[in-house]
């Protein structure tokens, strides 16, 4: 018998065996990197908070294991957000640029974290959003 990740049909006797993560898998790690990064959660402490192993969170976070509804209910309780935030953006983004995007939205989320200065921050954000709103 097939397992899970194998295609229906058979070609001369030869199951196709597909085990890559679907675009929407992908899209929701890359989201919930994206939020632990900005709150400053580790990937240990993050997998600690929702009770999975560190290499557990870490194939959520590359889309390589998909995520029950329960527990990416969970994940959004341990990242303060609603559920549905994990699948805005979905087929906005084009995906040659995601890469290069991801690294400097979280490069800027570990710099961000990093400043001490409440009155820093707070310039950072508006600087932030008037450059947002001049797009």
């Amino acid at each position: 018998m097939a397992n899970r990740s194998t295609l229906g049909a058979r070609a001369g006797g030869d199951e196709q065996v597909v085990n890559r993560a679907t675009d929407t898998d992908k899209h929701v790690g890359i989201r919930i990197r994206e939020r632990r990064v900005m709150l400053g959660l580790s990937q240990q402490q993050m997998a600690e908070l929702i009770g999975v192993t560190y290499q557990q969170a870490h194939k959520y976070e590359r889309g390589i294991n998909r995520i029950s509804a329960g527990r990416l209910y969970e994940i959004a309780q341990v990242l303060r957000v609603p559920v549905g935030y994990f699948f805005e953006g979905l087929g906005d983004r084009d995906d040659a640029d995601l890469p290069t995007r991801q690294r400097m939205c979280l490069e800027v989320a570990r710099n961000f974290a990093q400043i001490d200065n409440e009155r820093h921050q707070e310039a950072l954000s508006q600087m932030a959003r008037a450059l947002a709103a001049k797009l």
